[in-house]
């Protein structure tokens, strides 16, 4: 029997990594209908250019794109609808006041399974300036070429 604490990641945003410094990192478990799950079971989803709002004291992911169900026929929602992210009161009054601060924005860094329940990672992120894109992409060139170096050798 499969351990309850088994995690399978299903999407990845890769380019908020490279677009903002993420400061800290909370998960959120998201409100899904059965056939947005069956969806991401089969791999559909995309969290490119999704963001986090919090309005009326709930959090909502904005731009999270979970394609419709092939067999899913009536019961398909929209791909692109806000979906609603479950966390404490608590835990939304203290993101609350860390995203009013200026230049920090919550983005889901990447979604997945845990145990039988679909899981988002979201970072507390401030933003990148241009030099700081460029640093990022030549430490991670260098890094790149150290490895292949390694792997040669060896």
């Amino acid at each position: 029997m499969a351990d309850k604490k088994d995690t399978r990641i299903i999407a990845e945003n890769r380019k908020a990594r490279h677009d903002y410094f993420v400061v800290e990192v909370y998960e959120a478990g998201i409100e899904l209908f059965g056939t947005e799950v069956k969806s991401l079971r089969a791999g559909g989803c995309n969290l490119k250019d999704s963001y986090c709002e919090i309005d009326g004291g709930e959090m909502f992911a904005l731009g999270v794109h979970i394609s419709p169900y092939e067999q899913g026929n009536i019961f398909n929602r929209d791909p692109l609808r806000p979906k609603k992210l479950l966390l404490h009161k608590s835990e939304i009054m203290k993101l609350t006041g860390l995203v009013s601060r200026e230049g920090y924005t919550l983005v889901p860094l990447s979604l997945y399974f845990k145990g039988s329940r679909v899981k988002m990672a979201l970072g507390l992120c401030k933003g990148k300036k241009l030099y700081d894109k460029r640093e990022s992409i030549a430490r991670r060139d260098a890094d790149r070429d150290i490895e292949r170096a390694m792997k040669d050798k060896y």
